[in-house]
C-alpha cells in the first residue's frame, strides 16, 4: 500500500518529536556522567555541561577502592534477589485468588487491600513491630516490611483476570489441582507481567535506603544506597579509608552525588534490556484488561 503524503508528514513529525523526547530524557543522566568525570574546580565553578571538564576518575577510584563499598554492593545484590523473589511469591498468592469472582468475601478482601494504598500503620508502629519480631539488623527487616505493593497486586490481578477461564476449566476436568493450574498454566502464560513486577520490585529494593537506615545498625549489612547516602550527608571521614588524602576528599565531595547515581543505576540499566520486550505488554495488559 502506497503511503499518503499526510502519513509521510506524520512520520517525519513523529520521528522529530521522539528524538527530542529521547534527548530530553537522556540529558540529565548524561549530565551526571559528565559531572562525575570532571575536576572539582570546574564542578564548583559550574562550568560542566555536556562534556567533562578536567577529566578525572578520582571519585570512582576512591569509592571502588573501599572494601565497605563492595560489601554494601554485595548486600544490595542479596537483598534485591531475596526481596524480589519474596515479593513476587506473596503478590502472586494474593493477586491470583482476588482475580476469581467466585472467591467468597472477594470484595471485602479487595477493599482492605485498596485501603492500604491510602493509609498505613505509620513509621513508629512499623518499627516497633519489626523490633518485636526480632528482625532488626537482619535481612528480613529490609525485605519484608515493604514486600507487597498494593499497586502491583492490582495490576497482577487485572492481568490474571484477562486469562481465559476455559483453560482452567479444562485443566480441572483433567483432574489438575488449583496449585497445579497456577504453576503449570497461569504462571507460564503470565511471563510478561511477572517480568514487569520483578523489575518494579527489584528497583524498589535496590534503591531503598530509608528502610535499612531505620532497621539496620550494623554498617557491614548496609546496602549500597545507604552507604553512599551516608557519604553524601557528610560521612566522608568515616566511610573513606584513612589512606585517602585531602585532595581525594575534595574531589569526591564535589562529584560524589553524580558518581553515586551512576554506580547505583548501572546494574538496573544492564538488566532492563533483557526484559524490555515484556515491559510494555505486561503493563498495558495488566492495566487495561478486565
Amino acid at each position: 500500500m502506497k503511503e499518503t503524503k499526510q502519513y509521510k508528514i506524520f512520520k517525519i513529525v513523529n520521528t522529530i518529536i521522539m528524538i527530542i523526547v529521547i534527548l530530553v530524557t537522556l540529558y540529565p543522566f548524561w549530565y551526571l556522567v559528565s559531572l562525575s568525570l570532571s575536576s572539582e574546580k570546574y564542578v564548583y565553578a559550574g562550568l560542566v555541561s555536556i562534556f567533562p571538564r578536567g577529566f578525572t576518575l578520582k571519585t570512582y577510584q576512591v569509592l571502588l577502592a573501599e572494601k565497605e563499598f563492595w560489601t554494601s554492593y554485595k548486600n544490595t545484590i542479596i537483598y534485591t534477589i531475596v526481596g524480589t523473589l519474596i515479593s513476587l511469591f506473596l503478590s502472586t498468592l494474593l493477586a491470583y485468588p482476588l482475580s476469581k469472582k467466585r472467591l467468597k468475601g472477594r470484595g471485602i478482601i479487595l477493599g482492605f487491600v485498596v485501603f492500604t494504598m491510602f493509609f498505613s500503620g505509620g513509621l513508629i508502629p512499623t518499627y516497633l513491630l519489626v523490633n518485636a519480631l526480632g528482625m532488626r539488623n537482619t535481612i528480613w527487616g529490609v525485605v519484608l516490611p515493604g514486600a507487597v505493593s498494593t499497586f502491583n497486586v492490582i495490576v497482577m490481578k487485572t492481568f490474571f483476570e484477562g486469562i481465559p477461564t476455559e483453560l482452567e476449566e479444562a485443566a480441572q476436568v483433567d483432574g489438575m489441582s488449583t496449585y497445579g493450574i497456577l504453576l503449570k498454566i497461569i504462571l507460564p502464560l503470565s511471563k510478561p507481567i511477572m517480568y514487569v513486577m520483578a523489575l518494579f520490585y527489584a528497583v524498589g529494593v535496590w534503591n531503598n535506603w530509608f528502610g535499612p537506615f531505620i532497621y539496620l545498625d550494623d554498617n557491614t549489612k548496609f546496602p549500597v544506597a545507604l552507604y553512599l547516602r551516608n557519604i553524601i550527608v557528610g560521612s566522608q571521614q568515616t566511610a573513606v579509608s584513612s589512606t585517602s588524602d585531602v585532595n581525594n576528599l575534595a574531589q569526591i565531595s564535589a562529584t560524589l552525588k553524580s558518581a553515586s547515581v551512576i554506580l547505583t543505576s548501572i546494574p538496573i540499566m544492564m538488566v532492563y534490556p533483557f526484559i524490555q520486550k515484556y515491559f510494555v505488554q505486561g503493563v498495558m495488559i495488566g492495566s487495561l484488561k478486565g
